[in-house]
């Protein structure tokens, strides 16, 4: 191929992989597989490297092109980027607009209402249709350079999307605003204003990948995309997998509306958020908020309100700009999630594994909609990180159920008499000496036999996930520890009638069921077995993991001269599961996806614990077994295929569906996206049913399911 014909087909592939990056980036649907379009990607880096001189910014090819950068450079803003002030409730927004009312006197102001990304606000240049910068906030005057960083982000366009004029039309502009808005794509300059984000799901991903490698976690996903975009390696960058939304044109096109903006900035090619609403007055906006903080926790990005702005564009120089912001916008907050409150004393909590937590006592104080009285500290490491003192006036944070936080300490409000927080050197409960293992941040009872870790390791062994004994809760599991009835879990399964009956709330007939109960729950699947168990790190995903790759021997872990001689069709005692488990290496575990060093580790020395492995011994001779469905031994109709519920079932559980599902060899999520095979959609099904219809994904019903099931 000479040099002419290879450039018409670079452009041509360049066109055609832009098309489809569109479709799934912006549209949020596909018209070709992944595979396809990666063949496509592979032609054109192979076309570029025969012809180095014929690589361009805008390639597909460049987005992680850049060599690390010794320090960012500074930028001067074409004009501000602004704040906005806040509201935080219904009277504050009518305040609002009451002020915006006596400075355009008879107007009826309608808005556009955009949800408030929690991320980074960005400021990215194309000339002449190509991505030439891209630079943060800043001061809001002054930013840092980071277009090597914002190349990384599959949502940003690397050259624009030339529109259509019957789009431009559509989107109510005039033929001399659809020509300048041409113009400017083909042969000048557009800025757009948007937030460079990090979504929950990758969010959370990266900190489990994190966490098994043994890596610091990322604080919130505001501060991993923050951290992400200021990384002078792009192909760091690049690992984080950001997002990224326009929520403003900085490039004066003539519009008369902002709505428009956003409609114009989808057609150049970008990603702007399909719940933003126009509205036509304040009731209005009121209601979309109330909607929206409703459904916040359904949201895939971090969300703390409603940017309410004004639509008729021609008012804003009118209404103009006061102190940090303009009058024209209004920053409408969701539920405070952070408060301010008191440090009054630390308590040392003993966990399941003798991990000792530090929980600040607060001052009550209402955050994220519930009273807060306790918060984790984590651990020592993190109390000195923040330099915390008991007496301190603390920031509060509490995103939809997670856990509160304490985030910062004002320290300009410490007493005099604030007291630091030391290290306990005898465990709160047992009394004995703590310890901190080498290369652990964590404080640990150095008593395996520690009440605490004896109550919480039992307490977890029957909860649902686990071994699921209805009936034994924490307040009976408290009563048998103290009259000795039970010292570990084995010993649950010799409880007799006689055992309970003279104990408080136990009549022959409660007594008669629990052990009824406990009898029942003696055959257990591998997954629930292990995840029982208590293993350090080693949490439900991993448990399932463990269980779908060792209930029965693979030729990949267990070679003919290590493999046992015989595997049950469906039946596995727990010595035979636990000499399975003791004859893998490290470096087997490690082989396994999504297991690190550090849950290898964990597991191994778990398993060659001369304790652990008499526990497991006691364990079957008290009659507990491993039961492994035969489903799991010899179907695996379901490998390689990804299933999302959503609605009720009439037939089963959720729980019972995903069981099901992951005995035949299939896996769960709880998401749709392209990579999903089948959603089962039942009575009431959500808005995961919008999202397959919108991707092609098959969607089946019950009876359809229960079918495929056979």
């Amino acid at each position: 191929m000479d040099k002419k014909s290879a450039k018409e087909r670079i452009e041509k592939l360049k066109k055609e992989i832009n098309h489809h990056r569109y479709l799934y980036h912006v549209l949020d649907r596909q018209e070709i597989s992944d595979g396809a379009l990666d063949s496509l990607k592979n032609e054109l880096f192979r076309m570029e490297q025969r012809f180095p001189e014929l690589i361009t910014p805008d390639s597909p090819t460049q987005r992680v092109g850049g060599k690390p950068l010794a320090k960012f450079s500074k930028v001067r803003h074409s004009r501000p980027m602004i704040s906005l002030y806040d509201a935080f409730n219904e009277q504050d927004m009518r305040d609002w607009e009451g002020r915006i009312g006596k400075i355009a006197p008879g107007e009826k102001f309608s808005y556009y209402a955009e949800l408030k990304m929690d991320g980074l606000a960005m400021s990215l240049i194309y000339r002449n249709g190509i991505l030439v910068r891209g630079a943060t906030r800043g001061d809001g005057q002054t930013g840092e350079e980071v277009t090597e960083n914002i190349r990384t982000i599959e949502a940003v366009p690397l050259a624009l999307r030339p529109p259509q004029a019957a789009e431009l039309e559509k989107i109510g502009l005039s033929v001399s605003q659809a020509r300048a808005v041409l113009a400017a794509v083909t042969d000048g300059e557009i800025e757009v204003r948007g937030e460079a984000i990090m979504t929950l799901k990758t969010f959370n991903e990266l900190n489990r990948q994190y966490q098994k490698a043994g890596k610091p976690l990322l604080a919130n996903p505001r501060n991993g995309a923050a951290g992400s975009i200021r990384q002078l390696d792009p192909k760091i960058a690049a690992g984080r997998r950001l997002d990224f939304y326009v929520y403003a044109l900085a490039t004066d096109f003539g519009l008369e509306r902002h709505q428009q903006e956003h409609e114009l900035a989808g057609l150049l090619g970008f990603k702007v958020l399909g719940q933003n609403r126009f509205c036509k007055n304040l009731s209005e906006v009121i209601a979309f908020h109330a909607e929206q903080e409703k459904n916040r926790s359904k949201l895939p990005f971090e969300c703390d309100g409603v940017v309410v702005v004004v639509d008729n564009l021609e008012l804003w120089p009118r209404l103009g700009t006061v102190g940090k912001g303009p009058r024209y916008m209004m920053a409408y907050k969701f539920t405070a999630e952070q408060a301010a409150t008191k440090v009054l004393e630390v308590i040392w909590q003993v966990g399941r594994t003798g991990v000792l937590t530090p929980i600040a006592v607060l001052e009550p104080v209402r955050v994220g909609g519930v009273t807060v009285s306790h918060a984790t500290l984590h651990n020592l490491d993190e109390i000195d990180r923040l330099d915390l003192r008991i007496g301190d006036t603390i920031i509060l944070e509490r995103a939809g159920d997670v856990i509160p936080k304490v985030v910062e300490v004002l320290k300009k409000l410490r007493p005099a008499a604030a007291k630091k927080i030391a290290a306990p050197v005898r465990c709160p409960i047992c009394g004995s000496k703590i310890e901190r293992p080498a290369g652990e941040v964590a404080l640990r009872c150095s008593n395996k036999d520690c009440y605490a870790v004896t109550f919480r390791g039992l307490a977890h062994w029957t909860s649902r996930t686990a071994a699921d004994i209805p009936g034994l809760g924490p307040k009976i599991i408290e009563q048998l520890l103290k009259e000795g009835l039970i010292r570990d879990i084995a010993d649950i399964y010799r409880l007799t009638i006689d055992d309970l009956l003279p104990l408080e709330r136990f009549a022959e007939k409660s007594a008669d069921n629990l052990i009824k109960s406990i009898e029942a729950k003696k055959q257990l699947e591998p997954a629930r077995f292990i995840y029982g168990l208590g293993i350090h790190h080693v949490g439900e995903e991993t448990a399932i993991l463990l269980a779908k790759e060792f209930s029965v021997p693979s030729n990949k872990f267990f070679p003919p001269q290590r493999s046992p001689a015989k595997a049950e069709a469906n039946n596995s005692s727990i010595l035979q599961f636990s000499k399975r488990m003791q004859e893998l290496k490290l470096e087997d575990l490690q082989g396994l996806p999504d297991v690190g060093p550090i849950v290898a580790k964990s597991i191994y020395d778990w398993f060659h614990n001369e304790k652990n492995l008499a526990l497991l011994d006691k364990l079957e001779k008290n009659g507990v077994n491993v039961i492994i469905p035969k489903a799991a031994a010899q179907n695996q109709k379901f490998q390689g295929l990804i299933f999302v519920l959503t609605g009720g079932l009439a037939s089963m559980t959720r729980e019972e569906a995903k069981q099901k599902i992951r005995e035949r060899g299939g896996e769960m999520s709880e998401s749709v996206s392209k990579k999903t095979s089948y959603v089962v959609a039942g009575e009431a099904a959500g808005s995961k049913l919008d999202k397959a219809k919108s991707l092609g994904v098959k969607i089946i019903d019950e009876k359809q399911f229960i079918a495929l099931l056979t």
